[in-house]
C-alpha cells in the first residue's frame, strides 16, 4: 500500500479520546481530514509532525450553546474560541436567527445578541450552512429556531396557530432538518416563542422526532425559581404524551440550584423524558436591556415603533409610575437591580462611554434618574442593547461543579461576541470547564465526555467528538498544567491561555497560540443517529 503523500503525526502526547477510557501515551496521525492510526507511528520522510510531549491530545469541544451565528467570520472571534479548544459552535439558539427566511427580522431583534451575518440573504437553511463551507476555521451547526419560523408563517400574532399555519411550520422545521439542521430549538421568553403554547410546540417536533433530532429549548419563565415549571413543560412535550411518540430533548443553559437539579431531572427522566443539558461556569448572565427592563409588549414591537413610543413623554411617565416600581419586585433582579445590570453593547456611538458601566453609573454620570437614563440608552441604540445581568445569590463553585457532574450536563458557553465589554464567557466558559472543574467535576478523561463527546452524540454529529480512526481529525492539543481562562468580566476580551494548537478537519487552524488563516470549518449536516460512544461513557469520567 502506497503510503499517504501529505501525513500530520501529532508525536508523544497523552491521548484522551473521548470514550471515557484511561488517558494514554501515543502518537496520532492525521491522513486526508481524519485520524489514521493511534498508536506508536514510525517516522516517515515528509510527515508534519508536532510535538506533543508533556500535552493532552483531546477531541475538540463542541461549544452546546453558542450565538457566533454571524461573529464566527470575526477573527478575533475565532481566536477566542480556538484558544479554549473549540471546533464546532452550534447556532440557531433560543428559536431566533437567520434561517428560514430573509434573516432581516431575526438580524433585527437579535442584533445585540447575534450581531448581522455578513453574506446571508435567504435561501433558507441549506443555503445559510453553505455560507460556513470554507469560509471560517471552525466547524459550525445549526437549529431551526422556532421563533423564526413562527414569525415567517404568522409574524408577531399572539393568537394560537391555526390548522393551516401548523401546516406550514412543520413544513418549515421539516425543510430545515432535511438541509441539514441538528434539530430544533425555541426561545420562550423571547418572541414571538413566548407567544406559542405546548401544544404548538409539541406539534413542530413531530418531524423532529420522526428525524431522530434534538428539541432544544430556552424554557419558559426565566428560570431559577421558575425552572420547574419550566421543566414540566419539557417534559409534556418530550415525553410522548402531546401528538407524537416523543422526542428527544436538551435544556439551554440551565440555571438552578444543584440540589434541585437532582430532583427535577431525576423526575424528568422518571417520566420517560430523555433529556440533556448545557450550562456555563458563570453565575452572571447576558441579555437585552430591553427584555429585562421594559414590558413584555415591547419585544412585539418593530424598533421604530418602539422607539417612538420611548420617546414619548406620556409614555414616559406611565412607565415610571407604573411599570419601573414592578421591576424592583422581579424575583431575578429586586431593588437593586440598576446596580446589576452592566451594560456590554450600544450601536449608539455617542453612547460608547457607557459600556461596561452599569445604570446606576450611568445616571450617576448624566444626573438624571436610572429610569430616564435607561429609556434614553435603549432609544439612542435602538433596542439595540445588551447587558451583563448579576445575579441576588451567586452561587458557589461546588454547586456549580455538583451540576457539571452530572451525567446529562454538556459543555456550551451562551457566548455572545456582541460588544465592547461583552460577558467573560464568550472568551473563557471552555478553559474554565478545564482550569477549575477538572478534579472537581469530572477527570479528563469525563472533561472529553462532557466537553466533546456526549455533545456530538447529543445532537446528532456522528465522527465527531471522539478520536478514533476514521473520525474526523477536530482536535484540542492541551497543556494540563497551565490551561485556563483570561477573561474576567472587567476586561472580558482576553483569550484564554494553555491551548496552542488546534486542529479542524485534519488542518492546523492555531498554531503556537495564533490563528493560521486556514478556512478549514465548514457548516456540518445532522448524520442519523448512532450510538457511536462506548456503553460505559454515559457514566465515566465525573468525580
Amino acid at each position: 500500500m502506497t503510503p499517504h503523500p501529505d501525513r500530520t503525526v501529532l508525536r508523544g502526547g497523552t491521548v484522551v479520546d473521548g470514550t471515557g477510557a484511561p488517558a494514554r501515551e501515543a502518537d496520532v496521525e492525521i491522513v486526508a481530514g481524519r485520524i489514521g492510526v493511534i498508536g506508536d507511528i514510525p517516522a516517515r520522510d515528509g510527515d508534519h509532525v508536532v510535538d506533543c510531549a508533556g500535552r493532552l491530545v483531546m477531541p475538540g469541544f463542541i461549544d452546546a450553546h453558542a450565538h457566533a451565528d454571524g461573529a464566527v467570520f470575526d477573527p478575533e472571534v475565532q481566536l477566542a474560541l480556538l484558544r479554549q479548544g473549540i471546533t464546532t459552535v452550534i447556532g440557531g439558539q433560543d428559536g431566533v436567527s437567520y434561517a428560514p427566511g430573509d434573516g432581516v427580522w431575526a438580524g433585527r431583534y437579535f442584533a445585540a445578541i447575534n450581531g448581522p451575518h455578513p453574506t446571508y440573504a435567504g435561501g433558507g437553511v441549506a443555503e445559510l450552512l453553505r455560507t460556513y463551507d470554507g469560509t471560517t476555521p471552525l466547524n459550525v451547526g445549526y437549529l431551526v429556531p422556532a421563533g423564526t419560523v413562527r414569525h415567517e408563517v404568522m409574524g408577531m400574532a399572539t393568537d394560537r396557530a391555526d390548522a393551516a399555519q401548523l401546516a406550514r411550520m412543520q413544513r418549515l422545521v421539516a425543510d430545515g432538518l432535511e438541509a441539514g439542521a441538528l434539530g430544533l430549538s425555541t426561545g420562550l421568553d423571547y418572541v414571538p416563542g413566548i407567544f406559542a403554547d405546548a401544544d404548538e410546540l409539541a406539534q413542530l417536533c413531530v418531524p423532529v422526532a420522526a428525524a431522530g433530532a434534538l428539541y432544544v429549548t430556552h424554557m419558559r419563565g426565566g428560570y431559577e425559581t421558575n425552572t420547574a415549571a419550566g421543566l414540566r413543560e419539557v417534559v409534556e412535550i418530550c415525553s410522548g404524551g402531546k401528538a407524537h411518540a416523543g422526542v428527544r430533548g436538551h435544556v439551554s443553559h440551565l440555571h438552578v440550584d444543584a440540589a434541585d437539579a437532582d430532583v427535577l431531572l431525576a423526575e424528568a427522566a422518571a417520566s420517560g423524558a430523555d433529556l440533556s443539558f448545557d450550562m456555563y461556569p458563570y453565575t452572571r448572565g447576558c441579555t437585552l436591556v430591553s427584555m429585562a427592563v421594559l414590558p413584555p409588549e415591547y419585544s412585539a414591537l418593530d424598533v421604530d415603533d418602539a422607539v417612538a413610543r420611548l420617546s414619548d413623554t406620556a409614555e414616559r411617565g406611565r412607565l415610571r409610575g407604573e411599570w419601573f416600581p414592578t421591576v424592583t419586585h422581579k424575583p431575578s433582579l429586586g431593588p437593586d437591580w440598576p446596580r446589576m445590570i452592566r451594560i456590554g453593547h450600544t450601536p449608539a456611538a455617542h453612547w460608547a462611554w457607557a459600556a461596561g458601566l452599569t445604570l446606576a453609573e450611568i445616571a450617576e454620570r448624566r444626573q438624571t434618574s436610572v429610569e430616564e437614563a435607561t429609556l434614553d440608552l435603549l432609544v439612542a441604540g435602538r433596542m439595540e442593547v445588551n447587558a451583563v445581568m448579576a445575579v441576588r445569590d451567586e452561587r458557589p463553585v461546588e454547586n456549580l461543579a455538583r451540576l457539571f457532574a452530572h451525567p446529562g450536563h454538556t459543555g456550551g458557553s451562551d457566548g455572545i461576541f456582541v460588544g465592547a465589554v461583552p460577558h467573560p464567557r464568550a472568551w473563557g466558559a471552555f478553559a474554565r470547564f478545564l482550569g477549575a472543574y477538572v478534579g472537581r467535576s469530572f477527570t479528563w478523561e469525563g472533561a472529553a465526555v462532557h466537553l466533546a463527546a456526549r455533545t456530538a452524540e447529543r445532537f446528532g454529529l456522528a465522527g465527531r467528538g471522539i478520536l478514533r480512526a476514521g473520525a474526523a481529525a477536530d482536535i484540542a492539543i492541551v497543556d494540563a498544567a497551565i490551561v485556563t481562562d483570561a477573561a474576567t468580566y472587567e476586561d472580558p476580551r482576553q483569550p484564554a491561555r494553555g491551548i496552542d494548537d488546534v486542529f479542524v478537519n485534519g488542518t492546523r487552524v492555531l498554531r503556537d497560540g495564533e490563528l493560521t488563516g486556514v478556512l478549514a470549518g465548514r457548516g456540518l449536516r445532522r448524520a442519523p443517529l448512532t450510538a457511536h460512544l462506548s456503553p460505559r461513557v454515559a457514566a465515566s469520567g465525573t468525580v
